[in-house]
């Protein structure tokens, strides 16, 4: 682990020092059913300086677990670092990671042989670093329209078994683009009804749904019992409906997490994927810091 003076100069980097240097190790409170959790791409620019130091600052603040991203399945690494590895720094830290966003897209228009090769390097990465979930999370812009989704239905399913057969579990995070109207049909629609629900699971970003669809993350979530097991928590800001930080945007989570089905909630990440106030690790703290004063005692 770093010695005191290179962790300075990282803090320094990131813009860590405006906020504090030595925080403590937040406890979570007795109630709470989830651990807190991250998506480590809100602060891509940290992981990119240095992974491990970066997740010892998202630690000290009160978040227990994380979900991924950057996966390089030809050369089993994390942020650079081999998996095996990288679960050795996460114990060190007292982490967890549940889930893990992986680059299916890129892979769209390949042979399926291809794609399943690929999905045997994530597999053996998540087991490397004992995290439950495969993730697909983004669909690139040329295969959004209702043709795709259909292909993108039947690609979900064979990676969900294929993960499943494993021992692991799949999911599909949205955006606004399955939203969209297509001549009246949403690309998510056909996610729904295409995908076996023991197969395919379903990552909910709040952010995203109260953004583009016309029902709520509530009547979604009620409309397909035992499907999302994963949110993603970020705000929206008042006026742009860009990002922003928890608790400074237009969604009243207090309703929201309040009154909203947990039966089937198994993880869930504070995001944000940019508009900063300040930067991103200011970000995280600023969101921890309000999400366990105001929202935490309803997960």
């Amino acid at each position: 682990m770093f010695n005191s003076t290179t962790r300075r100069t990282f803090l320094k980097q990131t813009g860590v020092l405006s906020v504090s240097s030595m925080l403590p190790l937040s406890v979570l409170p007795l109630d709470s059913r989830f651990k807190m959790g991250l998506q480590l791409f809100t602060i891509r620019d940290a992981m990119a300086k240095d992974p491990i130091e970066s997740i010892k600052y998202a630690r000290s603040l009160g978040y227990e677990d994380g979900e991924i991203y950057g996966y390089d399945g030809e050369n089993d690494t994390y942020y650079g670092i081999k998996s095996k590895e990288f679960k050795k720094n996460l114990i060190d830290l007292d982490f967890t990671i549940s889930s893990g966003h992986y680059d299916f897209s890129s892979r769209f228009n390949e042979p399926m042989e291809n794609l399943e090769r690929y999905v045997d390097q994530c597999i053996k990465g998540s087991h490397n670093i004992d995290s439950n979930y495969i993730t697909w999370p983004w669909l690139a812009p040329e295969f959004r329209d209702i043709e795709n989704f259909k292909i993108l239905t039947d690609k979900l399913n064979k990676i969900g078994e294929q993960v499943t057969n494993a021992g692991l579990e799949f999911a599909y995070h949205n955006h606004d683009f399955e939203f969209t109207d297509h001549n009246g049909e949403q690309g998510y629609d056909i996610i729904l009804a295409g995908t076996d629900p023991s197969l395919v699971k379903l990552q909910m970003d709040m952010y995203w749904v109260k953004h583009s669809s016309k029902k709520s993350p509530s009547e979604l979530i009620a409309d397909n019992p035992g499907r999302f097991v994963m949110w993603h928590i970020k705000d929206m800001d008042k006026v742009t409906r860009d990002y922003s930080e928890m608790g400074n945007g237009s969604i009243d989570y207090k309703t929201l997490l309040s009154t909203i089905e947990k039966e089937d909630l198994q993880y869930y990440y504070i995001e944000q994927g940019g508009n900063f106030a300040e930067n991103s690790m200011k970000s995280i703290t600023d969101s921890a810091e309000y999400f366990k004063k105001n929202l935490q005692r309803y997960l």
